[in-house]
């Protein structure tokens, strides 16, 4: 002990040091950070302790983890809320614009009165979900005051067409200049859909920061406010996509539905003469569809010589063995015929299976096919109520689908009348402004199960191209349509 300097532990003392025990005498030296984690180490070497920290991390995980996703839902919650609200603003705006476009070719007050109507409602649910969005009040003002403004002046218009005064030309060129307003405010919400689609905006980020486009609107909107008026609720008529009247309700009974029960084999006969028996692997039964008005049988068909997934699926009616609907999925790789070559296609195939009188009328291409809308002719008359809807592959013409909902449910022959007034005086009903191209007679259903016997003109307003029909038997406007020419097709609205 004596070569030992003054303050020095043995090498037992060091030991007990380290351990955690002081020795017995001379000074207490503290314990380092690499010491305490060992000692650390040591204590957790204890399975008690063991499985009491790793609980406790579980836990803390757990919950953890339960926050984060709950943030999420809700996260996602409020965006699919905010992304419904804004895609049904898009829809009425683009209403709107539709709506003041028609406006501007009514030639009668109470049909400009019905239009406007309709323009009064559609600015009003266009604002009600501007007001849902996460934008700041300053940043939405002017959209905000250009709908009121909408709104109010379609309805001031309204009750002054309503009491049998026409628009003054002051008015019409208010509304035009509101119709050329909405046209620019729906291009900017179509950019503002894409980027939010993309991601490249975010709702939270125009929460804090807004987006320019709101800002934007013009400031040269008419400073007229219409205000203290009593707005009633009203019925208000529909617009009509997907060709005229396509979509259009339908008789309860279907005059189209004729013949005699059939089963399920006899069906089935007809399903293979519709898509060529030569051409046909099996026939399989699906299922049994006893929902009125058209009760089907459907079949699953597969095809020779074609891969196994490429699957066509058709429903036959009971009574009468019609072909209600058909859809062969197989892929269309490359458009090879042109619009025209697909619309013969469509009419040769309609001619050998039994529908020889009908005449295409409007069509969308979508993923290199082409969907065609055919109409029933009759008399050099146009049918609108029925209806058949083609698929059309652009590969090589092939019939990939097809739907006679509209055909069956009111296909009849008609008993037509003759015009009461000539075509001229129906022509002298449109609006001067609008460029006549074309005329013709047909007939159009209505919301109440009938059909109104009109002339058909398409014409041309500035840009536009429209469809009136003038009442054949007393005058009035009965619609308004207006066609839409993209690239993908024509349609109306």
């Amino acid at each position: 002990m004596a070569n030992n300097k003054e303050g020095a532990f043995p090498p037992k003392d060091r030991n007990l040091l380290i351990s955690g025990r002081a020795p017995k005498q001379g000074r207490i030296k503290k314990l380092s950070i690499r010491e305490k984690l060992l000692d650390f180490k040591r204590r957790l070497s204890d399975r008690k302790m063991y499985s009491i920290v790793l609980a406790v991390i579980g836990a803390i995980s757990i919950w953890g983890l339960y926050q984060y996703k709950h943030a999420a839902n809700l996260r996602q919650e409020l965006d699919n809320q905010y992304n419904r609200s804004f895609y049904d603003m898009m829809g009425y705006v683009n209403n709107v614009e539709t709506l003041l476009a028609k406006s501007l070719l009514t030639s009668t007050p109470s049909r400009t009165a019905s239009v406007l109507q309709e323009a009064w409602r559609q600015a009003n649910l266009a604002q009600e979900n501007l007001g849902q969005l996460p934008v700041s009040q300053p940043i939405i003002a002017n959209t905000s005051k250009f709908l009121t403004q909408v709104g109010d002046l379609a309805y001031s218009i309204n009750n002054q067409n309503m009491q049998g005064k026409a628009m003054t030309e002051q008015q019409y060129k208010t509304i035009e200049q509101l119709q050329g307003f909405a046209t620019a405010l729906s291009e900017g919400l179509e950019d503002l859909q894409n980027q939010i689609a993309s991601g490249r905006i975010k709702w939270g980020a125009l929460s804090s920061k807004g987006t320019p486009m709101f800002q934007r609107l013009s400031a040269e909107l008419p400073e007229k406010q219409f205000k203290d008026i009593d707005k009633t609720f009203q019925d208000y008529p529909t617009l009509i996509y997907d060709g005229p009247f396509s979509d259009h309700l339908v008789t309860a009974e279907p005059r189209g539905l004729t013949g005699d029960m059939l089963n399920s084999e006899q069906a089935k006969q007809n399903a293979a003469k519709f898509l060529g028996a030569d051409r046909i692997m099996s026939i399989t039964d699906q299922e049994r569809n006893d929902a009125e008005p058209i009760k089907t049988y459907s079949y699953r068909v597969a095809f020779k010589n074609v891969p196994e997934n490429q699957i066509a699926t058709i429903e036959v009616t009971q009574k009468g063995g019609h072909i209600l609907w058909m859809l062969y999925n197989r892929p269309v790789a490359q458009e090879a015929i042109s619009i025209e070559q697909a619309k013969e296609a469509g009419r040769k195939f309609l001619r050998e299976r039994g529908y020889p009188d009908m005449v295409d009328t409007y069509y969308l291409k979508e993923d290199n096919t082409a969907i065609i809308n055919y109409a029933y002719k009759q008399d050099n008359v146009t049918i609108y109520s029925d209806l058949i809807k083609l698929k059309v592959a652009l590969d090589n013409g092939e019939i990939v689908g097809f739907e006679a909902k509209g055909y069956i449910s009111a296909h009849a022959v008609r008993n037509i009348p003759k015009p009461k007034i000539t075509e001229q005086e129906a022509r002298s009903k449109i609006n001067p402004r609008v460029q006549v191209k074309s005329s013709g007679l047909a007939m159009i259903p209505t919301d109440y199960k009938s059909e109104i016997f009109t002339y058909e003109f398409k014409g041309r307003l500035g840009e536009r191209d429209f469809i009136v029909y003038i009442n054949a038997e007393n005058g009035n406007e009965e619609n308004i349509l207006m066609i839409i020419d993209t690239p993908n097709g024509i349609l109306t609205m």
